[in-house]
């Protein structure tokens, strides 16, 4: 079993350490909301921290094979009350730990919901100011 299917198991039984233990020290991840990849294990973990809060009735519907190193795994979760659809871009590196992770979110208003959701986490963590 490779890292972004571990990763899928560790997220869907609430293991978020487990999940976050296979991303790599020099991870990069494209949020569909901010212009800059956030980069680094220790910024990503956090992130994660305020996604685990902010997600409701989060769930994986769907697998899709990116070849040997990439992944794309579909998901739905409620953010503010607001339904939102997308899918996780996941790229292995040449350790087989999640190198580059990359979210896109539809529809437009949720991407809205979520940004303004996940920034408020990210202030109140003190992880952006």
């Amino acid at each position: 079993m490779n890292a972004a299917e571990r990763f899928r198991k560790a997220i869907e039984a609430g293991d978020f350490a487990g999940a976050t233990a296979l991303f790599a020290d020099d991870i990069t991840f494209h949020s569909p909301v901010k212009f800059r990849p956030f980069e680094g294990v220790e910024v990503v973990r956090a992130l994660f921290g305020v996604l685990q809060r902010t997600f409701q009735d989060f769930e994986y519907v769907g697998q899709y094979d990116g070849g040997p190193d990439g992944h794309v795994l579909r998901f739905r979760t409620v953010v503010n009350g607001k339904q939102v659809d997308g899918i996780d871009l996941i790229q292995l590196d040449a350790d087989g730990r999640i190198g580059t992770f990359t979210v896109m979110i539809r529809p437009l208003s949720a991407l809205t919901t979520v940004g303004e959701a996940i920034y408020a986490g990210l202030v109140a963590d003190g992880v952006v100011s």
